[in-house]
């Protein structure tokens, strides 16, 4: 099954940008993810597990390098198979 995160970062520290980045560049190494990245949120696209998998490795990842921060997700499950068949 596939899923699609919508996902934004918010570090409560006063540099808020470079923890943001960070974690944008390290979502864009990972070849299991297809990653766009909007003015307000980065969507990260593949299969349910590795990217469940990746997203809470970064997520704490994050959270220990960065301390306080927020994540504000919304979770979208599809086959993209289907979607195609049915437009």
């Amino acid at each position: 099954m596939q899923v699609m995160v919508e996902l934004s970062l918010y570090p409560l520290v006063n540099e808020y940008i470079p923890p943001i980045q960070q974690f944008i560049d390290r979502l864009n190494g990972y070849e299991a993810l297809n990653v766009t990245t909007c003015s307000t949120s980065t969507q990260v696209t593949g299969d349910y597990t590795e990217v469940m998998t990746i997203l809470g490795e970064e997520m704490q990842r994050i959270h220990e390098e960065v301390g306080q921060a927020i994540f504000v997700a919304k979770f979208l499950n599809f086959d993209a198979m289907q979607a195609r068949k049915s437009s």
